[in-house]
């Protein structure tokens, strides 16, 4: 299951109350007052984990607690602080708060995290309150309570290539050649309905995470289908490798095709056109392949590739391309 927005809600724990105790033994004169402190309470710290590759582990579960920390003893002895509460995210996590609108912070790499609720202060013993005046104080300090937040957690996928191009175009087949993903593949449009990752090791010194980024269509921009839930993925990714189908089932024209996918990118987000991209035509074993990709190469004045996923021609090319992009190293040898 692939969820990317959840909305939680984060309590820290409550620190516990100061004691109010008098040491009271033989032979002790004068004991005095000796309450300890209250523990403070844990807080609730969300957490970027890389194994984690969507919000699916936070799915129907609001309410995160922390633990309230415990109240002082006597003898001085202080209340044991309360547990932190971690909350596991993927790499990729925006934090907004929802009362204000705005990103806390962007949990980009594993291991960035950062504290949403903060646990509230122990109170004071009665030792605390000791002056010259007054030696035997029965004042003490309950504990503070802990925040209260609450927070919408939407998640882009983080990825080095990102595959776009129209529903059909081949992009989950390819994935599935190219990494271990096994994505669900059919022949009938939208069978990506949320994007896949895969990691692609070539040799032991090259590897990149490519994504699936389901079919876009005209008017994605607006949100027609379900065009911001899928071009917010494409955000994050470095390069991509742009597949147009050379014989679409519903006899559009390639060429357009390719050109109602940019404009897309361009209405959603003027900085995407601006991203590095490899234009492929797939399915190069369909007899229309050739005549498509001359037609589109006229269009665009460059080459392109021409790439099956179902006989591998093309991959190892598309492979020394995406490295040589990846590294800023195009046109150069690897």
């Amino acid at each position: 299951m692939f969820i990317d927005r959840v909305h939680i809600s984060c309590h820290a724990g409550q620190g516990g109350d100061g004691a109010c105790s008098f040491r009271r033994e033989a032979h002790v004169p004068r004991g005095g007052p000796d309450g300890g402190d209250g523990g403070n309470g844990g807080s609730v710290i969300l957490r970027a984990e890389h194994n984690l590759g969507s919000l699916a582990n936070l799915a129907g579960h609001r309410f995160w607690r922390a633990e309230s920390g415990q109240a002082g003893g006597g003898t001085l002895c202080t209340g044991r602080t309360g547990e932190d509460m971690i909350v596991l995210v993927p790499p990729g996590t925006l934090v907004k708060d929802i009362e204000h609108g705005n990103v806390i912070k962007d949990l980009a790499e594993d291991g960035d995290q950062i504290v949403i609720a903060q646990g509230g202060h122990g109170g004071s013993g009665n030792r605390r309150f000791v002056s010259s005046t007054n030696r035997t104080p029965r004042e003490f300090e309950h504990g503070k309570p802990g925040e209260v937040r609450e927070v919408f957690l939407e998640l882009k996928v983080i990825a080095d290539v990102g595959i776009i191009g129209k529903p059909n175009a081949g992009k989950s087949t390819l994935l599935s050649r190219m990494s271990r993903a096994t994505p669900e593949i059919a022949p009938y449009p939208f069978t990506t309905k949320y994007p896949n990752l895969g990691a692609v090791r070539v040799g032991y010194d090259h590897q990149f995470v490519m994504a699936d980024i389901p079919g876009l269509i005209e008017g994605a921009h607006a949100g027609i289908g379900l065009g911001h839930e899928f071009l917010k993925h494409v955000q994050r990714t470095k390069l991509f490798v742009h597949l147009i189908e050379p014989d679409p089932d519903d006899q559009s024209n390639p060429i357009d095709n390719y050109h109602k996918i940019r404009e897309e990118l361009r209405l959603y987000d003027a900085t995407l056109i601006e991203r590095p991209e490899i234009v492929c035509i797939s399915k190069s074993e369909l007899p229309d392949s050739e005549a498509a990709a001359e037609l589109l190469e006229e269009s665009l004045g460059h080459p392109v590739l021409r790439l099956s996923a179902a006989t591998g021609a093309g991959l190892p090319e598309l492979v020394k391309q995406i490295i040589a992009h990846l590294q800023g190293k195009v046109g150069e040898d690897w």
